[in-house]
């Protein structure tokens, strides 16, 4: 698995596995044409409220939500054009575990489900 940080031209941050579409016969001529995103989750990120007198300028903590990209789809592969795509970076290792342990909960209750 290639976990990758999207950041889209919308703003949207997605952490997903994510894959490079290419075409093209050899190194040389390939061209990106896509990526696809396997389980993608939409980031939203925020500063939490801190209603103290003393502002501490070393409080570097934000609080992190993890949520299905796309609602509405049972897909679990997305393409997208890589005009879309800003930047793909490497998560931080806290965000990448939080990902992975999502993801591992969805597949608990899938399964769970399936298996009633």
């Amino acid at each position: 698995m290639s976990v990758k940080l999207i950041l889209l031209k919308s703003g949207d941050q997605i952490i997903s596995d994510a894959k490079e579409l290419v075409m093209g016969e050899d190194d040389k001529n390939q061209k990106i044409v896509g990526y696809l995103l396997t389980d993608p989750f939409k980031i939203v990120s925020q500063k939490p409220l801190l209603l103290t007198e003393e502002i501490n300028n070393n409080d570097a903590s934000v609080e992190i939500t993890l949520s299905p990209w796309i609602l509405l789809t049972s897909d679990k592969s997305i393409p997208i054009k890589p005009d879309w795509v800003v930047t793909v970076v490497e998560p931080l290792e806290s965000v990448k575990k939080m990902y992975e342990d999502r993801l591992n909960e969805l597949k608990k209750q899938t399964s769970e489900g399936t298996s009633t």
